[in-house]
Formats: structure tokens, C-alpha cells, sequence
């Protein structure tokens, strides 16, 4: 969706979107890799967040194919945040949303990778960001574990570093508006993010603050003590287990949702893991992001992709890093952060900025499900919450097809 065509001031949008699950061949042990050359990003590297260690973000980025009959300096910035924690946003660029997706092929039972456009790319309108965040994650690097952020306010300190060294990369980068969006825990990564720039904004001059336009969340996990809350009802409704299995998944939502309010937060993460564990054993579904799949997403031709060395030296990435997926050592240092809410940083922005907000959610989604995004929205103290919840849902058709449906409301 264009963001730039939203004219309210305060906007809340349910995507329920209807996926279509493309046929994968199965993978071997080795590969042959291509990278062709119109798929170069327009830029990449590193975006150093502490200057004394070396500690940097790497990023991708992607110049916007159509500006839209818009001046460049004009045309709005995109920021892609991967979740986890710990997630690359590689996943995001080379299997999602990027111009680019890593396409495996057989043939003569040897596996071939290579870059396939991608007809939905995000950056037909956007210049499309990628960063790989917090450091640690994917390319990026911490110097010392420690440096690695324990929570949000850390994550979001490092990542406005890094937006504000991008933005200054070009000066054409200056005036033009940015959305930051994300999906899964970028839940908690968005807000706060957004929540930092809002509150530094206010003390700084016009040509120093980031132009901060518009949020994107989707299937967010952002006020999680709610959202657990919601795992049993959502998949008894739709059938995929029975009364008992209801009862004993609610038995752990009680549990996760005590250590919570206890601030056991370690205890509570797990607590929550257990739970989703156990629903999918219940279910038996190859993945909780699409309880229609028969098959888990084949996301692992990405790491065999990236791993290579001559990938890594065109998309200028330390060729020393061995290329993970997802950090383990960032998501051990955001364990204590998984379960606490970042709804408040939400409310602020909601409240007291004019930062449109965007939130969309796949309806097979049993992870992070649009049932307890719903939940948590419900309980905002925000003044337009009571318009958003009696809008109409509205169905959603793009080209004549069915595409999801959507609510709004704006609060002027």
C-alpha cells in the first residue's frame, strides 16, 4: 500500500491478507550461485553505531523504481526491521519484500540459486531500507557481546544512530519522508523506534530531526502478556484442537501471563515458548505463521545464498561473518525483553504526534495472529480508539480479487 496516500492524521488499518503459497523444490546439499548484476543494490554496507569499537549495522538499500512523477528528494524511505530477535532482514530483502528473491532451481539434481525479480517489491514507490538490527544480527557487528542491547530503548538508540549516518549519505536523503515498518518482534522494534525519534524530534532543530512520517506493523508482537492470552480461542475456533487441548494450552497462557505481572521475565519468555511449542505439537502444522502450510517455509536458501563469498563481497558484507538467519547470542540478550509491553510507547505516538500508524496482519497467522493484535489495540488509551473499534470493516479487493479487509479511523 502507497502510505504517502493516507490523508488521516491517526491511522489504524487491519490487513486479514490472503497468501499465495508458491510450489518450492526441495534442496541439496550443494549449489551453484548466481548474483546478476542489475540486482546490485544501489547501496550497502555498514553504518557504525559506536565509533570506539566498531560495532556497526549493516544495511541494504534500494532506490525506488518508480517515483511516482515526484521528485527523489520527495520520494519516502522505506525501513525494513526483521524480528526474533535477532532475525536478519536479508530474510526480509532476498525471501519477502525486496526487488530480489533468492530463487532455488534443480537441474540435472544439482541445486542452482539466483535472483528472480520480485513482482511485488516493496520498493516500486519506496527507497527500500534493510537494516540488519540490533547489532549482532546477520552482517552486523557487535564488538563484544556486551554491547549487544538488553532492551528497547537500547535497540531503538542504535538504530536512530544508524538512520540518521544513512540519511546522511546523500544529501538528497534530508528532506524525504521516512516510514519505518517491520513484522513479527520489529512489534516491539517500530514503537520503539518511532518513540525515540518523536521524543528527540522535540528538542532538535528541522534540519536535524528525522522526518518521520508513518509506522508499519505487521503480525507485531507488541504488547505480549495480552496477545498470549489469545493462542487457545484462536485455535479452537478455527477447529485445529479440541476442548481438552483448549484447556491445557489456557493453563500455560495463565502461567506465562503470572510471571509477567510478576516480572519473572526470563521465566515468562519461556513460559511462552512452551506454549507455542505445545500448540504446534497439538496441531501438528509444518509452521505456526501458516497453520494452511503443508510444508515450513524453505527461509534456509537465503543463509545458503548469503553465505557465499562472492555474495558477501558485492553486497559488501564483512567476509568473515559467518551468516546466520537468526543470532541465538541476540536472542539470549533480549530473553528478559520478549514479554514486557512497548503498548505505551504506541499510545504516545498515537496520542501526541502525527505519525500515522499502519497496523496489518495475515489471518493464518497462530504466532502472532490478528485476534490478540486486535486484543491489545482494544486496551490503548488513546482517543481515537472508541471510532476505530465502531468503524466498519470494509472489504478489501485489489484488481478485481479479493485481497483482505480493513478498518480505520482517524483521530484529526
Amino acid at each position: 500500500m502507497d502510505l504517502t496516500a493516507l490523508t488521516v492524521v491517526k491511522l489504524i488499518l487491519f490487513f486479514s491478507t490472503l497468501h499465495r503459497l508458491p510450489p518450492q523444490p526441495t534442496a541439496t546439499s550443494s549449489a551453484t550461485i548466481t548474483f546478476p548484476k542489475k540486482a546490485i543494490p544501489t547501496k550497502s554496507g555498514y553504518l557504525p553505531v559506536n565509533s570506539t569499537t566498531g560495532s556497526a549495522i549493516f544495511y541494504v538499500f534500494y532506490e525506488a523504481k518508480n517515483h511516482n512523477n515526484i521528485s527523489i528528494s520527495e520520494t519516502p524511505l522505506l525501513i525494513w526491521l526483521q524480528g526474533g530477535p535477532g532475525c536478519s532482514s536479508m530474510t526480509g530483502n532476498f525471501f519477502e519484500i525486496g526487488p530480489w528473491l533468492v530463487t532455488p532451481s534443480l537441474r540435472h539434481n544439482i541445486e542452482h540459486l539466483t535472483l528472480k525479480p520480485n513482482p511485488g517489491s516493496w520498493n516500486r514507490l519506496f527507497g527500500l531500507l534493510f537494516l540488519d538490527n540490533p547489532i549482532g544480527t546477520g552482517f552486523s557487528i557487535a564488538a563484544t557481546p556486551e554491547e549487544i542491547p538488553r532492551d528497547q530503548n537500547a535497540v531503538a538508540k542504535h538504530l536512530s544512530i544508524a538512520i540518521k549516518k544513512f540519511i546522511a549519505l546523500d544529501s538528497l536523503f534530508e528532506s524525504r519522508p521516512v516510514y519505518i515498518t517491520g513484522e513479527s518482534y520489529a512489534g516491539k522494534y517500530v514503537p520503539s523506534i518511532g518513540y525515540y525519534i518523536i521524543k528527540k524530534n522535540a528538542n532538535l532543530s528541522g534540519s536535524k530531526r528525522v522526518n518521520l512520517i508513518g509506522l508499519a506493523i505487521g503480525n507485531g508482537l507488541t504488547d505480549p502478556v495480552i496477545q498470549v492470552a489469545t493462542h487457545a480461542q484462536t485455535a479452537y475456533f478455527l477447529g485445529l484442537i479440541n476442548q481438552k487441548q483448549r484447556t491445557q494450552l489456557e493453563k500455560l497462557q495463565l502461567e506465562a501471563i503470572r510471571l509477567t505481572k510478576d516480572h519473572q521475565w526470563n521465566r515468562a519468555t519461556f513460559a511462552r515458548n512452551r506454549l507455542l511449542n505445545m500448540l504446534r505439537n497439538m496441531t501438528g502444522i509444518a509452521t505456526l505463521y501458516d497453520f494452511r502450510r503443508l510444508t515450513p517455509y524453505q527461509i534456509n536458501v537465503v543463509s545458503e545464498f548469503l553465505s557465499d563469498i562472492k555474495i558477501k563481497k558485492i553486497l559488501k558484507a564483512n567476509e568473515s561473518i559467518v551468516y546466520r538467519r537468526c543470532s541465538g547470542l541476540v536472542g539470549s540478550a533480549l530473553n528478559d525483553d520478549l514479554m514486557k509491553s512497548v503498548r505505551y510507547m504506541m499510545e504516545y505516538l498515537m496520542q501526541n504526534s502525527n505519525v500515522k500508524v499502519l497496523l496489518y496482519s495475515g489471518q493464518c497467522d497462530l504466532r502472532v495472529g490478528m485476534v490478540g493484535i486486535e486484543a491489545w489495540v482494544k486496551k490503548m488509551k488513546w482517543d481515537g480508539v472508541k471510532d476505530y473499534l465502531e468503524s466498519k470493516r470494509q472489504i478489501w479487493v485489489v484488481n478485481g480479487q479479493l485481497a483482505g479487509c480493513r478498518m480505520w479511523s482517524s483521530n484529526v
